[in-house]
């Protein structure tokens, strides 16, 4: 996944000389997960290159970079390092649009590695997106594989919008399938979600990070007699509630995962989209398997707090069923 954001970041630089990439250690270092590797080399230091350590500064500079016609992608490095930079994200990026009318926008990615699973101490492992999503103005994005890495941040870097796009740090590593292009590669739009893996008894609902453990865990399912399908959302704001609910009124089951905490969380608003709108195709209450209420605990505690096979295999297990109403793969 890190090559494919970074592949997509040297198609951008290439493809538009407004497109310019800043941010903490981005440049000679290539960031602390080398998704900018070797792209100040290549394209120097006037587009490619590093900041100071301040965070509100960076989005700032953005902001009016793109308020004159450049297209910034800014990096924040981690998660929670991006706080100090919140109030120009909120107050500014998400509402130049609506308070000139449209007469200007801001066309500004900013990259935020996300979430746990990398044995990071206290302000290095955070999950943010509700934070973002709450907010109007914004698109929140987050791939769940390395094809949809490339995909989404061409778009992203496309779009007329300001756009927080959130990389699992955890699935950096992750291997797969790329299909660079011109722009970005065919495929479902920038705002839709994608059914992963087809089912017919219970719909799992997963971005980011979890997307691989849902994928996991419909395997895990298989051999229990349950047939799962895997929605990744792909697009956190907007909401795909075509996808999702067309998904859910087929399986009559859901389960939403995330790795942040369950208590207003991102899960919620899905749970209520979905309960509003597929009322009378559910079998049982739509339930939620999320991190729990408290900070990200330390390395040697992270694995009982992020959401696992086993946590969301309990969770289908608790959906009611009774022989009236299983699918196929139960009968």
């Amino acid at each position: 996944m890190a090559g494919a954001l970074n592949k997509a970041l040297a198609d951008a630089l290439e493809a538009d000389p407004d497109v310019l990439v800043f941010g903490e250690d981005v440049g000679a270092l290539g960031g602390v997960f080398r998704v900018t590797d070797g792209l100040a080399a290549r394209f120097g230091d006037a587009r490619v290159f590093d900041t100071p350590l301040a965070e509100s500064g960076i989005v700032g500079t953005a902001i009016g970079m793109a308020m004159n016609g450049l297209r910034p992608v800014v990096e924040m490095q981690f998660d929670a390092f991006a706080y100090p930079a919140f109030e120009q994200i909120t107050s500014h990026l998400a509402k130049m649009r609506n308070r000139t009318r449209g007469r200007v926008g801001l066309p500004v990615v900013i990259r935020v590695p996300y979430g746990g699973g990398i044995g990071g101490v206290e302000h290095h492992c955070d999950s943010s997106e509700a934070y973002y999503t709450h907010t109007p103005g914004l698109r929140v994005v987050t791939p769940g594989t390395p094809d949809d890495a490339y995909r989404l941040l061409r778009d992203a870097i496309d779009c007329p919008d300001p756009v927080i796009f959130l990389e699992p740090k955890r699935r950096y590593w992750a291997k797969g399938e790329v299909t660079p292009s011109g722009s970005a590669s065919p495929g479902p739009g920038f705002d839709r979600a994608l059914v992963r893996r087809a089912g017919r008894d219970v719909t799992l609902i997963a971005y980011g990070p979890m997307v691989a453990t849902a994928l996991e865990t419909a395997g895990a399912a298989a051999e229990e007699g349950w047939d799962v399908e895997v929605v990744d959302l792909r697009s956190l704001a907007p909401f795909d509630d075509e996808t999702v609910c067309a998904s859910v009124r087929r399986t009559g089951r859901a389960v939403v995962v995330h790795e942040a905490s369950g208590f207003g969380g991102y899960g919620a608003e899905v749970v209520a989209r979905v309960t509003e709108r597929c009322f009378h195709h559910l079998h049982a209450p739509v339930l939620r398997v999320t991190g729990f209420d408290t900070p990200y605990p330390p390395p040697k505690l992270e694995e009982h707090h992020l959401p696992s096979v086993d946590r969301i295999l309990d969770a289908i297990a608790r959906l009611q069923w009774d022989d009236e109403v299983v699918g196929s793969a139960r009968a």
